[in-house]
């Protein structure tokens, strides 16, 4: 595991593509156990280790995952959330370049729980949620755009859904529109960089995570870093 921040009360991780944050119908092993072997081990700590589950992505997905090593870190976590105090800023590689190079999407998404699939209207529809996020474009390569990417709202395959609605699937992401699936499943969307305040410190938090070690991910990284 890559550990990109660890103190007394929290702990986060870069999750690779294909890894899953809790445990699911798969029956394989979650990132949240595998997190709370590697705190037994490096602090030889006696009997269950305590690794709070914070936030999730979905298992195609890349990026910054933050869990709680205490209750009052997870409890404070949760209260924080609700107040949408925890600013999340992913990158995404779409298929070709949106309309506007920036812009804020507006959409009523609602959840298909048997096709575990979202649809995003653009009025209220019975059961929809409002979904909320701003996109600007960073970096181009020849048939990609790497979009940067700030979630406002927290919605069942949001930026996903949100995004090949306006016309720009994810790379990878065949759920969702783009035509062909990437090698190890993966798809091109990365959770980037985590700001909070502490919950406990009470200190300014910014977590930021590399992106994949992939050719096309260096290309528009560098692009947009220089």
């Amino acid at each position: 595991m890559e550990i990109l921040y660890e103190d007394n009360h929290i702990i986060a991780v870069n999750k690779a593509p294909g890894e899953i944050v809790q445990g699911d119908k798969t029956g394989d092993t979650p990132l949240v156990d595998m997190l709370k072997q590697w705190l037994k081990e490096k602090y030889n700590k006696p009997g269950n280790v305590f690794c709070g589950v914070i936030h999730r992505l979905d298992r195609p997905v890349s990026g910054v995952v933050v869990f709680a090593k205490t209750g009052k870190a997870l409890e404070r976590f949760n209260e924080m959330l609700r107040e949408h105090a925890i600013k999340k800023t992913y990158w995404a590689i779409v298929k070709d370049s949106p309309e506007n190079p920036e812009g804020t999407l507006v959409h009523y998404l609602v959840r298909n729980e048997k096709m575990n699939k979202s649809f995003a209207y653009d009025t209220e529809k019975y059961g929809s949620k409002k979904a909320v996020l701003s996109y600007r474009s960073i970096a181009h390569s020849d048939n990609y755009t790497l979009l940067e990417v700030d979630l406002q709202t927290g919605r069942h395959h949001q930026i996903r859904c949100q995004l090949a609605a306006m016309g720009c699937p994810i790379k990878g992401d065949l759920k969702y529109g783009f035509t062909r699936s990437n090698k190890d499943g993966s798809i091109s969307l990365h959770a980037h960089k985590v700001e909070f305040i502490h919950p406990v410190s009470k200190l300014p938090v910014t977590i930021v995570a590399p992106t994949p070690a992939d050719t096309l991910w260096n290309t528009l990284t560098s692009k947009a870093n220089s």
